[in-house]
């Protein structure tokens, strides 16, 4: 292949999509992937394999991290970002709620006005810009749900695709809880098949959803839905095992190419008339501050100083107790029931922020073994055999998602000590989370014990309400705006410093809406190749070249 027009890195939930549209729309294309390519006969239900010995994710060992609270500690190992590492990136592993995000999610600044500690700003367009690629995404990639149940939804302009999962106990319970307390469940909406659609088989319900991929294709991850799509036109090329540590430029201060190292360790290079990039909200950041030249000493792209900086995690918490009668809820996907009741930030809580509640199970036995214990529980002998026997069937969970304020020191950096594999800067977690985030997790541990009392669950507890040092969602590291003092890329994913390079993932969101942000992430990127291809085809897109 000659040089591609554009060189994409990463595949995951905003790459494989714009992958799969620019090569639809007539350009060549090169992804970069840092995992394997697996297909879907290759994955297996092994709690062990992937929940302990990262079988498709980011391993430690070999690409370590740092964590501290604040910038004047020193960072020591540890810190728990993680994200799958392969073809399809973290749409292949996720749990797949898929809720978009409502209106005041886009302008909560200009409507709220300014938090202390907190660098919260407006999006540079309103939900309405949006809602068409929501539309596009839900299609597209193929989406369950039930248009019209949830009062607190947006505006769309047409129903899911497809019908709601068939709805499973922890469901039904939580359902009746919580009309008795007011509120209003709804289904939830799931980017897994609930019929066969576009050649797809519909789920199984083999209850390996979280943190596993799907072998019947019934996940709309990128690697079943569109990435087959792209390389169908001949135009694209997926590259598996190729970690890209450097976008190359040149004295113009364009980019050029990325270099990367193979499967072998041989660093290599691909040249690009523009890079793309879709890691993720870490390790984009990472790759940006690792680009540094002596036109871009700080970093590629961060003449603002904001590459890195405004990181979210989004809130998460989880209740859970036991029923009088076995549940099985290990059995099919993880969440069939979703209320958002308290989605809007209310002053009578005393603090910014909302979010929503689901009734779930998604522990695999030996991660409930060690994790999902109530507090009095001996961990180990013949009583804490029996209540495993009884407890694993019985349980229900309630999560809570929430907000999580943009703070800008909150950051991915680069580690001056700790090196990877390859010799290169480790990914340093700077994170305290704001105030008001950690009293509305506390409000939403409240309310799970209300609709947990509600349903008559036995032996209710909480996890505490604590600092985050990590997440699989990773948010605003790059953000989005029309000040180029004030974000690092402008409202169509264009660095404002480098006018052929694109940043579009998690690390362009603004704000981090209410805990579920792949659905955003792709309407994002259905409306990125948009832009980007019709810029390339007004010729409005320098090569590096």
């Amino acid at each position: 292949m000659s040089i591609p027009d554009f060189v994409i890195v990463g595949s995951g939930a905003a790459g494989g999509v714009l992958a799969k549209e620019l090569a639809e729309s007539g350009f060549r294309i090169v992804v970069l992937e840092q995992g394997p390519y697996l297909k879907n006969s290759e994955f297996e239900h092994d709690e062990l394999k992937y929940a302990f010995r990262f079988g498709i994710t980011n391993d430690p060992r070999i690409q370590p991290m740092t964590y501290r609270r604040t910038e004047a500690e020193e960072a020591k190992p540890g810190g728990t970002i993680q994200y799958a590492k392969l073809v399809g990136g973290g749409s292949v592993h996720f749990t797949a709620n898929f809720w978009r995000f409502h209106e005041i999610d886009f302008i909560e600044r200009s409507t709220l006005g300014a938090i202390a500690g907190a660098s919260l700003e407006d999006w540079p367009f309103t939900y309405a810009e949006l809602e068409p690629y929501y539309t596009k995404a839900e299609w597209d990639l193929g989406v369950s749900g039930l248009a019209g149940t949830n009062p607190f939804d947006p505006p769309r302009s047409k129903p899911y695709p497809l019908p709601p999962m068939p709805v499973k106990s922890s469901g039904v319970l939580f359902e009746r809880a919580a009309r008795q307390l007011g509120w209003h469940p709804f289904p939830a909406p799931l980017a897994i098949l609930s019929r066969p659609y576009m050649g797809r088989n519909a789920c199984q319900h083999c209850g390996f959803c979280i943190g596993m991929g799907c072998e019947h294709n019934a996940k709309s991850s990128t690697l079943a839905a569109v990435i087959p799509r792209a390389e169908a036109t001949g135009r694209c090329e997926i590259r598996p095992y190729s970690t890209a540590f450097r976008i190359e430029t040149n004295r113009r201060g364009r980019v050029t190419g990325v270099l990367y190292y193979d499967r072998s360790g041989r660093e290599r290079r691909q040249k690009a008339n523009a890079v793309i990039v879709s890691c993720n909200g870490a390790e984009t950041p990472r790759l940006l501050l690792l680009s540094e030249s002596s036109r871009f000493p700080n970093g590629l792209a961060n003449s603002s100083g904001l590459v890195g900086r405004n990181l979210m995690f989004n809130g998460w918490t989880l209740a859970q107790g036991e029923m009088p009668e076995p549940l099985n809820e290990f059995k099919s996907v993880m969440t069939t029931r979703v209320i958002q009741d308290f989605y809007l930030s209310d002053p009578a809580r005393g603090c910014y922020g909302g979010g929503g509640l689901d009734a779930r199970f998604d522990a695999y036995p030996i991660l409930f073994a060690l994790n999902n214990v109530p507090p009095g529980m001996p961990r180990w002998g013949p009583d804490f055999k029996r209540w495993m026997r009884s407890a694993y069937t019985r349980a229900i969970m309630i999560e809570g998602h929430s907000t999580s304020l943009p703070v800008e020191r909150n950051s991915i950096s680069l580690d001056p000590v700790v090196k990877d594999a390859w010799g290169l800067p480790a990914m340093r977690i700077t994170n305290t989370d704001h105030p008001d985030d950690l009293k509305m997790r506390e409000f939403l541990v409240a309310r799970s014990f209300e609709v947990l009392q509600a349903m008559g669950a036995a032996r209710p507890w909480a996890l505490p309400v604590t600092i985050q040092d990590g997440s699989n969602h990773l948010l605003g590291t790059a953000r989005m705006g029309d000040d180029p003092r004030r974000s690092v890329v402008d409202r169509f994913h264009r660095a404002h410093d480098v006018a052929n390079l694109f940043i579009c993932d998690g690390s362009s969101l603004v704000t981090g809406g209410r805990g579920q942000p792949t659905c955003t992430i792709q309407a994002l990127a259905y409306r990125a190749a948009d832009h980007i291809a019709r810029f390339a085809r007004a010729g409005e897109i320098p090569s590096g070249s």
